[in-house]
């Protein structure tokens, strides 16, 4: 444009944007709308979360301890994202995880408790805050169910020292662990049962299913396309770290059937995330390995030429994470998205947007800046799915959620994440927190979708490669806002109101 057009020209291409030597995060820019032709129903969210591995949704939990366990792994496969399960455990406990993941085909785990008929229960705990429980011949999962126990039965005794083969129901028929959601609901509507045992080929009870639950996943939103692998299971991530250790911790991890690994560390250009990098490819070539997290486009090139499928970015930008402010070490999240992803698109490598997620408009950005998938920790922290249990503070419902870089994890191993495991004197890079009761994800993840979907709607994008296409040919334009355009874009001037997303 010349002349005065040029003076009304909107906004900024993102090159330009982000050339300015500022680092902006997510909520410094806004995205201006474009044309529209097509329902938000119409717009198409698939996507890779590596070179080799597709994706339904670009959501991925976060490989904290906090968040990503089988239950997530579970749900999150369910809904066609998925979940990268924590190494903050042993690696026989990490593979135990994966596996119990990849046993599955329902969208949720239940962890039922296990006792034999001679044992006694004394405390009402041994349930792990379900209503049933499972009565082995050997009290383990590896032997054949001969009765449920019910919490209600057991609260009603007189004399709980009593074994629970006085008062345990029989065993019902069983399920096929390798049944979907349809046919498990089909077979307890069938056989009329209010709970059946699911249990694997091997005759290993792997869990325990209530009419009830099938129930509560009736009223959630239809069950999207699942993240299934080529082993025809659930999709499962897991983390390692890049120490000597962790070559055994990766054969673990394969044997148990994990899909893709993630070399988990706080700053990925290193030369011992390097040398995990070209060790894991070449020990299993036919293995998917993502690298990070980095935030630049030096430290991206070096894990390319390592040879990634994937790159995870972000440093310092999660809710629960110091970085920053601790080490002076970091990028804002926006810019950091844009540059490593600019980049790794010319090789051919997916982006991870990994932290600083808070909501769905956050989502639009990440994903519209380059990355392929977003990775949240804080956002599905708090769900039933997510590890712990819920606890009351000041009225609120609420579960634990730390940073991998708190002292309360680093005491569990994960200071390795932070190449500080050598350190005599240990530094916290993250702080342990409590967040808000979110539901089940099954029901707050395609809800998000929605939304999403409704942000490339107004940006006249109907897929991810659309908008990455309109991202690059300058047609997608940018602004930066200020702190009164920030505070206006937000609920303001109100005396009180409930936000309630959906």
């Amino acid at each position: 444009m010349n002349g005065r057009w040029s003076e009304l020209e909107d906004g900024f291409a993102a090159g330009r944007l982000f050339s300015q030597g500022f680092s902006y995060t997510y909520d410094d820019v806004i995205l201006l709308p474009h044309y529209i032709d097509f329902p938000a129903d119409a717009v198409d969210l698939s996507t890779r979360l590596s070179r080799r591995v597709p994706l339904s949704i670009p959501c991925v939990a976060s490989p904290m301890d906090t968040v990503s366990e089988a239950a997530m792994a579970v749900a999150m496969a369910t809904l066609g994202g998925a979940a990268v399960v924590h190494c903050n455990a042993s690696p026989a406990h990490q593979a135990a995880i994966v596996r119990s993941a990849k046993s599955r085909r329902i969208p949720f785990v239940t962890d039922p408790a296990f006792f034999s008929p001679s044992d006694c229960i004394a405390y009402d705990t041994d349930f792990n805050s379900a209503p049933y429980a499972l009565v082995t011949e050997s009290g383990t999962a590896k032997s054949r169910a001969v009765g449920v126990v019910a919490w209600s039965d057991w609260e009603s005794l007189a004399d709980k020292n009593v074994p629970v083969s006085e008062y345990m129901r029989p065993a019902p028929a069983s399920a096929l662990a390798s049944c979907d959601f349809e046919q498990v609901a089909a077979f307890l509507a069938g056989e009329g049962l209010e709970y059946a045992p699911l249990v694997a080929e091997d005759g290993e009870v792997v869990d325990l299913v209530t009419a009830e639950q099938v129930q509560m996943i009736r009223s959630f939103p239809k069950l999207g396309v699942p993240s299934v692998g080529p082993d025809g299971r659930f999709l499962a991530g897991a983390a390692i770290g890049t120490r000597e250790e962790d070559k055994e911790r990766l054969e673990h991890l394969v044997k148990a059937g994990a899909n893709v690994v993630v070399v988990d560390s706080s700053q990925g250009n290193s030369i011992y995330q390097i040398d995990m990098i070209k060790y894991a490819k070449n020990m299993y070539p036919g293995l998917d390995v993502i690298g990070g997290n980095v935030v630049t486009i030096a430290q991206a090139q070096n894990l390319i030429k390592a040879g990634v499928d994937g790159l995870r970015v972000g440093m310092g930008s999660g809710s629960i994470c110091t970085t920053q402010e601790v080490c002076a070490v970091g990028r804002g999240q926006a810019t950091a998205v844009y540059k490593v992803a600019s980049f790794a698109k010319d090789h051919d490598v997916p982006v991870i947007a990994d932290g600083g997620i808070a909501n769905s408009g956050h989502i639009v950005k990440a994903l519209v800046l380059g990355a392929s998938t977003v990775m949240m920790g804080s956002f599905l922290a708090g769900s039933h799915e997510a590890p712990g249990v819920y606890e009351y503070q000041n009225g609120r419902r609420v579960k634990k959620y730390r940073g991998m870089g708190s002292l309360e994890a680093m005491t569990k191993g994960s200071d390795a994440r932070y190449l500080g495991d050598t350190l005599k004197l240990k530094v916290a890079q993250g702080v342990v927190g409590a967040v808000a009761d979110k539901g089940s994800i099954l029901k707050l993840i395609p809800y998000t979708m929605q939304a999403v979907k409704q942000g490339f709607q107004d940006l006249g994008a109907s897929s991810l490669q659309s908008a990455h296409n309109l991202l690059r040919s300058d047609v997608l334009r940018l602004e930066v806002r200020t702190g009164a355009a920030q505070v206006e874009g937000g609920v303001h001037g109100l005396v009180s109101y409930e936000k309630k997303p959906f």
